[in-house]
């Protein structure tokens, strides 16, 4: 469906951008679990209620996918709660059906813009901007995992939606007036800017050690 040479030209560029550190430990082999490293938060919606925000840890597979894994917090034993895949706007539009794609996905850019999205790492300006730009040119789909106030995950999955994209069809959470939920990083870009960089009292609201911020 996509051009061979199109594809591995495009992972090679990814690799380069997203390339910002590795979860390897030592001298510990290689595994599906290395290059976790973008790190992002954003609330999410489901059954009418604003949750989260989540900790999404996101890396590329290749020029056309990146795959993410969700926890509650940054704790080091938080529960891995939900998935979500961002696949290229090309590959969606062009294999999904309109009803799934308007009741399973959304649109990332449309969400980078309500200003919910908060990048966490890396930090540097010019490598946010290039992951927030590839990011923006994909559709995202969440499958929660863990039910809320079970004691385990009981086979139970949900789809959840963004916050924007549930907004646009049934209109703005608490009313039109209404700020954004307090679980949500509040926005303070000015309208056509896309995700700011996080200062410390920012890490300070939404429970991000110092050392974590600064690595």
């Amino acid at each position: 469906m996509f051009n061979k040479k199109g594809i591995i030209a495009g992972a090679v560029l990814l690799a380069g951008i997203f390339s910002v550190g590795s979860a390897s430990a030592g001298d510990a082999p290689a595994s599906p679990l290395d290059g976790y490293t973008i790190h992002v938060s954003a609330p999410h919606m489901m059954d009418g209620e604003v949750i989260g925000p989540f900790h999404h840890y996101c890396k590329p597979i290749n020029a056309e996918i990146i795959q993410c894994i969700l926890f509650e917090s940054t704790d080091p034993n938080a529960r891995l709660t939900e998935i979500e895949y961002m696949v290229s706007k090309k590959v969606t539009h062009s294999v999904l059906p309109k009803w799934s794609h308007q009741k399973n996905w959304h649109d990332h850019k449309q969400e980078i813009e309500t200003g919910r999205v908060a990048v966490h790492y890396p930090t540097d300006k010019e490598t946010v901007n290039k992951i927030v730009a590839h990011v923006s040119d994909t559709d995202g789909i969440i499958f929660h995992l863990w039910p809320h106030g079970a004691p385990i995950p009981d086979g139970t999955v949900s789809i959840p939606q963004s916050v924007g994209h549930w907004e646009a069809l049934h209109g703005k959470v608490g009313g039109s007036s209404a700020p954004a939920p307090a679980s949500a990083p509040a926005p303070s870009h000015s309208k056509g800017s896309i995700v700011k960089q996080l200062t410390s009292a920012d890490y300070a609201r939404i429970g991000v050690q110092e050392t974590y911020e600064n690595r």
